[in-house]
């Protein structure tokens, strides 16, 4: 049986605990595991740039004695030299996974159900659940329990909201939103679908940070996206410690990075000592070891 990591909601929060804890074993006793991926090889597909999921899988896979080829997609020509079933079958005499990180979400999944090479989502168009899962594994880090705590978004309703959004289904933990109305009004449909007590909209910025244990935002416009006008939706919702401070005392400051400094984020805030964007990357490592360990069993 072929295992994939295609989306969070693909999963039970019993396969994501497991996940989770081979992860927190990876990190603190990583001599146990420095041979476990001998004689696998990882395929990265990149469609878009990439440095920390580039960098986690490479290093992830290779210390623990894994081998990793890179791919040019352009080379590849997924939908044009060939069927894209005839590219996969060839890349799993080749391979034991596939990373793909596209803009095509559909293509992804079409990909992973012909039922021929694990693949996993290094993030697409709607989705990033690598980035999600990390980020869960650093706050049950920081603070535990997860299903104890609330959350804040700030920013724009991208993939990694989404993946967010279902791994909030999973944990049950407080999940304030906090969007400009011309964002709401776009997404009505999708936000009317959720029909979650625990999930919060809002467009008062303050509002939504109050109380808030952990605060996450990213990019206002995302990667490739040609929507440049967003960003004066954006103005009022710039993240600095004066914000912070609405939130809970030992209240933590995420961003999956890049960051646009002093658009999103001050310099002040994401260099001080409430943020915790260096811990949060650095994990991938270990999120992504477990995440390939998990679908090569």
């Amino acid at each position: 049986m072929i295992k994939n990591f295609i989306d969070i909601s693909d999963f039970t929060k019993k396969d994501l605990d497991k996940i989770i804890l081979i992860a927190k074993k990876m990190k603190n006793y990583e001599n146990k595991f420095k041979n476990i991926f001998n004689g696998k090889t990882l395929g990265l597909i990149f469609e878009k740039q990439s440095n920390r999921t580039r960098l986690s899988f490479n290093v992830g896979m290779q210390k623990f004695g894994g081998n990793v080829v890179e791919l040019n997609s352009r080379d590849i020509g997924f939908g044009k030299r060939e069927t894209d079933e005839d590219i996969i079958r060839t890349l799993s005499q080749y391979l034991d996974c596939l990373m793909i990180r596209n803009n095509n979400h559909n293509q992804i999944k079409y990909l992973a159900s012909l039922n021929i090479l694990p693949i996993i989502n290094g993030l697409t168009d709607f989705s990033h659940p690598c980035q999600i899962l990390s980020d869960i594994f650093t706050l049950n880090e920081i603070f535990g329990k997860i299903s104890k705590i609330k959350i804040c978004w700030v920013g724009d309703f991208n993939n990694v909201l989404r993946s967010l959004i279902q791994i909030q289904k999973l944990y049950m933990f407080n999940l304030s939103i906090v969007v400009p109305k011309q964002i709401l009004k776009k997404n009505n449909l999708e936000i009317r679908k959720l029909n979650n007590s625990n999930i919060y909209f809002t467009e008062n910025l303050k509002e939504g940070v109050k109380k808030s244990d952990c605060i996450m935002t990213d990019v206002w416009v995302s990667m490739g996206e040609k929507n440049n006008n967003k960003k004066l939706f954006f103005k009022k919702y710039q993240l600095n410690s004066q914000i912070m401070s609405y939130a809970n005392k030992n209240s933590v400051f995420m961003h999956c990075l890049p960051a646009h400094r002093n658009e999103e984020v001050t310099n002040e805030l994401i260099d001080g000592p409430q943020s915790i964007v260096w811990q949060q990357a650095k994990n991938r490592i270990y999120v992504q070891q477990s995440i390939i360990n998990y679908i090569l069993k």
